[in-house]
């Protein structure tokens, strides 16, 4: 797509003698469009972190989220073989723990069968078989890194963690009211997208491809994260109802961070309009191989990665409440997981 923000950091002009990163309009559901790319830059190494990668729009757009996320993996494949670059290109491809779906056992490893509960999962499988296929039959180093739930500040808002430290920042400064969740019993194993990139570089260094489980070992409930996100911005939230009727009401506001919120306001609320049709309720990771055969270890906690999303997001929301305080009117949106 045209939507660069998250590379912006990186971009050099074109016209600067020398520059090493050049960005190119890749197109996954275009295989002539992949095929020239690759042509034209002959890799050494390969990322396919492409994907349609928000489960619940897989269930609205599933023909879509097939051609992009599965058969877009098998265009990169194709295309490194037609252009005779499997002994040259190493080719990563992002697996997700959404192919563990219905757990068969606690800790998930690279062992643990697979059992997609969304489209985008099933779509995940394909992608990570194929993988595997070209591998087998082509001697291509191809291999998956089964990658759990990873954030960053620069995660996409739609996604639960960030929907929650976006809509949190908005709330303290009086953007918006309420917060609209899903499942907030749903139990994950959140990494930092920083800690995880490096074990996909990790991956394509070694002399052999293997497919390795990318998670810390650690669990922590949606709930959880809401909790942590409120209190790095002085928040102290009790949970109250059961079910649909739940809410977090503030209980107590401490330091500067959060001047619109008062105690007693009902900062979120329970929607079964965001709840999956098929919800997955509990993914963990066991990284042991990762660990054992490559000595990764991920370095920043759950908590800190989430303080780290609440202050980037408390800054933007400082900024645009600022604006309409002299006179700017917007909308803020908050968008459903």
């Amino acid at each position: 797509s045209f939507n660069t923000q998250r590379v912006d950091h990186i971009y050099q002009d074109p016209h600067v003698d020398n520059a090493r990163f050049k960005l190119h309009y890749g197109d996954l559901s275009d295989s002539s469009n992949l095929t020239r790319i690759i042509q034209e830059t002959q890799p050494d190494e390969i990322y396919n972190l492409g994907a349609q990668s928000h489960v619940a729009v897989s269930f609205e757009a599933p023909e879509y989220t097939a051609d992009v996320d599965a058969i877009g993996t098998l265009r990169l494949l194709e295309a490194i073989r037609f252009l005779k670059l499997e002994s040259r290109t190493r080719f990563y491809q992002a697996s997700t723990s959404e192919l563990y779906g219905l757990v068969q056992e606690t800790h998930q490893s690279e062992t643990t069968p697979f059992h997609p509960r969304s489209p985008y999962a099933v779509a995940k499988m394909y992608a990570y078989w194929i993988t595997v296929n070209y591998r087998e039959a082509y001697g291509m180093y191809a291999c998956n890194g089964i990658l759990f739930n990873h954030e960053s500040p620069r995660r996409g808002e739609t996604f639960v963690t960030r929907k929650i430290t976006r809509g949190l920042a908005n709330i303290s400064q009086g953007l918006e009211s309420c917060l609209y969740m899903g499942n907030i019993d749903s139990l994950r194993d959140w990494g930092h997208a920083k800690d995880y990139v490096r074990m996909q570089w990790m991956m394509l260094q070694q002399d052999t491809p293997e497919d390795f489980v990318i998670a810390t070992g650690k669990q922590y409930s949606v709930r959880e994260f809401l909790t942590w996100s409120a209190t790095a911005l002085g928040i102290t939230l009790s949970f109250q109802g059961e079910g649909v009727d739940e809410t977090a009401t503030v209980v107590a506001v401490t330091g500067d961070k959060a001047p619109a919120v008062q105690v007693g306001q009902v900062v979120a609320r329970i929607d079964p309009r965001y709840f999956r049709p098929a919800e997955v309720e509990t993914l963990l990771g066991d990284p042991t191989k990762a660990r054992e055969k490559l000595g990764w270890v991920p370095v920043i906690t759950a908590q800190d990665m989430c303080a780290e999303m609440v202050a980037e997001d408390l800054k933007s929301a400082q900024s645009l409440a600022l604006l309409r305080a002299h006179g700017h009117n917007f909308s803020v949106s908050l968008e459903g997981r």
